[in-house]
């Protein structure tokens, strides 16, 4: 996404007043997020937040960063553990005049089970390509965040499918 959208996703996030879910905007030094990941570290970063889903105590960082430092930015979304990440959001298409952001569950995994993962993601969730609409006001944050919440979990859920169904008998 282009630097312009970025700064305004990030910028709705900072105005968000929900009840279901509580966000800490994180500190950023000289426009980057020091100490944050080894990933993240020197990228130029123009917001991050912490943001937890109060129901369910279920929290994940979203960074607004250049990710491949060529000034196309990406919305970035931690696990609350910092040890991977859930999402990698970049593309923004207009659909019926809508901007969305468009995400598609490609899992990269080593392990020669991504068509049973990718499988299983259209078959729960309908496709694998999943279209979020954009917020245009701060009351509409909230519909965007338990999207995003939702894209996160389905993704981690797929990816741990083959550990729970043995798909070689």
């Amino acid at each position: 996404m282009e630097k312009d959208q970025a700064v305004y996703l990030a910028d709705l996030l900072g105005m968000l007043e929900s009840t279901m879910y509580d966000s800490k905007k994180l500190e950023t030094v000289n426009g980057t997020l020091p100490r944050f990941h080894q990933w993240t570290n020197g990228k130029q970063t123009l917001a991050g937040y912490e943001v937890t889903r109060v129901d369910s105590d279920t929290s994940y960082y979203f960074l607004f960063i250049d990710w491949h430092r060529n000034d196309n930015y990406y919305l970035v979304v931690y696990l609350h553990n910092k040890s991977s990440t859930a999402a990698e959001l970049r593309v923004i298409e207009e659909i019926d005049g809508i901007p969305h952001i468009i995400w598609k569950y490609t899992p990269l995994k080593r392990d020669g089970k991504n068509n049973q993962r990718k499988a299983y993601f259209k078959q729960m969730f309908g496709s694998t390509t999943v279209q979020i609409k954009i917020p245009q006001t701060p009351l509409e944050v909230e519909g965007f965040l338990n999207q995003l919440f939702r894209l996160c979990q389905n993704r981690l859920k797929a990816d741990k499918i083959v550990d729970v169904f043995d798909f070689e008998k």
